[in-house]
């Protein structure tokens, strides 16, 4: 939901402004494009080179050093955000801005912008609680501005409690919030997500799986929440953060996704099945570590259970089954031969041999076929993108076919 907005990001003297670093890097991530200002404060701990490189855009650092004779510097920056965020801020410059005072960049752009302001407080929790500080924070709450609250844990000046800065991923989950355009279509449905790898124990040390990284699942489960659906994710191991407003289902091996997806499917009026569920698990299983040994080691593989089978066999007409095939050749072929074994309602293949198209990137080249026949083809895009295209796709799906046409 960040794609193409304007986040102008303040960046004040506290220690915490290594994770503006990290914000900003991951607001243009997420498709934002990102203005960074600087206190001087600021510039003792991190150099605006660096935010200039993360953001790729001039670094404002000056009230009084304007490049553009056309412009005012901070009345153009003001002019331009859709966003103004102070990360981090600290108990100075909220001072500054409770009173109205505009001695440095940041607070007289802030003090000139009408775009909605988002504060994140970072400071020693004696600071922090402080009648001072918090009648300020309340103040800066009466002018409209939302305030990031900190976290508790381990500061840096060696006090354990309330004062850290709130993590980026949790501050762009914030701003993407309150981007977020809610679809009637998708508003409230329960859409039930299957993610990720399995993992089959051959003993305590070693096990089989495949490369899913879970990331094009993860993107789905993102987006699909993003339009006010209610997600179920059941995921398989992966390294990747938990996308906000989603129920996670943890689970390891074929046999507990078999489980917490037939006992989530019954309720799902849309189920996506993109988890790569391993096929085969060993047939026998040792509890103790095998040992190494100098002749050949034959592990004995059979069939894991068909979770997608299984729920193709048991829909009824009001719910819509994905699934996803990723295959090395005749996609096409085999997608649809899947499509019509396994009684879905949409398939999205992908070449997994194409540039860009593999397991553990961020992009993706999708092909969906749905069981009237329809086909669409999408161009190289990031699993985001290609997450859109998937549930727009199910949603033109739906309404052209109801269910007794399905």
């Amino acid at each position: 939901m960040l794609e193409g907005k304007k986040i102008l990001l303040g960046v004040t003297g506290g220690i915490a402004s290594y994770k503006a670093c990290d914000l900003t890097s991951k607001l243009v991530q997420a498709g934002a494009e990102v203005k960074v200002m600087m206190t001087k404060s600021a510039q003792e701990f991190v150099q605006p080179l660096t935010f200039q490189a993360l953001s790729r855009n001039p670094v404002y650092v000056d009230t009084f050093t304007e490049p553009n004779p056309e412009k005012i510097a901070h009345i153009d920056l003001a002019d331009w955000a859709d966003i103004c965020l102070i990360a981090p801020a600290t108990a100075n410059v909220m001072a500054k801005l409770a009173n109205g005072l505009a001695d440095d960049m940041v607070t007289t752009t802030v003090l000139a912008t009408l775009a909605p302001v988002y504060i994140a407080p970072t400071m020693n929790i004696n600071m922090y609680n402080h009648p001072a500080v918090q009648e300020n924070m309340q103040k800066l709450d009466t002018f409209g501005y939302q305030l990031l609250d900190s976290t508790a844990g381990y500061l840096a000046c060696g006090w354990i409690g309330k004062g850290r800065m709130a993590e980026p991923v949790d501050i762009i989950n914030v701003l993407q919030a309150r981007f977020a355009q809610k679809e009637p279509f998708w508003s409230g449905k329960k859409v039930l997500i299957t993610v990720g790898p399995t993992r089959e124990p051959i003993d305590p040390v070693r096990y089989f799986s495949n490369y899913s990284s879970g990331k094009m699942g993860f993107a789905l489960a993102e987006a699909a929440v993003e339009k006010g659906a209610e997600v179920v994710l059941v995921t398989g191991p992966t390294h990747l953060e938990p996308p906000a407003g989603v129920t996670i289902k943890q689970v390891n091996s074929a046999e507990e996704m078999f489980q917490q997806v037939t006992e989530q499917f019954q309720s799902a009026e849309v189920t996506i099945k993109a988890a790569a569920v391993a096929d085969y698990h060993p047939t026998i299983t040792y509890s103790q570590k095998h040992k190494k040994k100098q002749d050949q080691w034959m592990v004995e593989l059979e069939p894991t259970k068909d979770i997608l089978m299984k729920l193709g066999s048991t829909k009824t007409a009001d719910q819509l089954l994905i699934g996803f095939a990723a295959e090395s050749e005749r996609v096409a072929e085999y997608a649809k031969g899947k499509l019509k074994k396994k009684n879905l309602d949409l398939i999205v293949a992908n070449d997994i041999s194409a540039e860009g198209a593999g397991f553990d990137g961020d992009t993706n080249i999708i092909s969906i076929f749905d069981r009237k026949g329809g086909e669409q083809s999408f161009p190289l895009a990031s699993k985001k993108q290609a997450a859109n295209h998937i549930l727009e796709t199910i949603k033109s799906f739906a309404l052209e076919h109801p269910a007794n046409d399905r």
